[in-house]
């Protein structure tokens, strides 16, 4: 069993998407076997199809540039890479994100692609269970979290990667913990 730790930035407006819909364009994600150790990374920009160019509050929120998306795969060819970084036809994982979000813009986005879905049904909300097993009923953020179990948070806070690896450190604490 491995867990696939991964966290996910999208296309973002201070309003609603122009045209209906947020659209991925990073993937970040760490590879944490059933002992806690971590051994594998995943990290890829992905071109926007629908609304291609980032707004300016999008840019500045996740420090991504329209240049890192503009030379990017679209988000059919990079899902394909993601799964077979995965290994979803010969390895037991377990998606693992901070919140419901990140599972929903994949299926989004898979349906927008028209490609399959049934390979993110093993998913865990880490953040339902991290709260729900220590009885808090004020859910804070995954940097203040980070900070509360004694870990410093390194790397760009709202950048896939970074918010990935952060992630992976709570997992990693309470491995025996998460149901699946």
């Amino acid at each position: 069993m491995e867990f696939i730790v991964f966290d996910l930035e999208a296309t973002c407006w201070r309003g609603r998407p122009p045209k209906g819909h947020n659209e991925v364009i990073e993937i970040g994600a760490i590879k944490v076997n059933r002992y806690g150790e971590v051994t594998g990374r995943f990290e890829r920009f992905i071109k926007p199809t629908v609304n291609p160019r980032l707004s300016a509050f999008c840019s500045k929120l996740t420090s991504i540039s329209q240049a890192q998306v503009d030379r990017a795969k679209t988000f059919d060819y990079v899902s394909e890479e993601f799964k077979d970084w995965i290994d979803v036809y010969e390895n037991e994982y377990v998606l693992s994100s901070w919140g419901a979000f990140d599972k929903t813009f994949l299926v989004n986005d898979c349906n927008l692609h028209n490609l399959e879905i049934d390979w993110l049904d093993s998913h865990i909300n880490i953040k339902k269970q991290y709260f729900d097993n220590r009885g808090i009923d004020v859910h804070s953020g995954l940097k203040a979290t980070v900070n509360r179990e004694g870990f410093e948070f390194t790397g760009i806070h709202h950048r896939a990667i970074a918010d990935a690896e952060n992630l992976a450190k709570i997992v990693i604490k309470y491995i025996d913990e998460w149901v699946y």
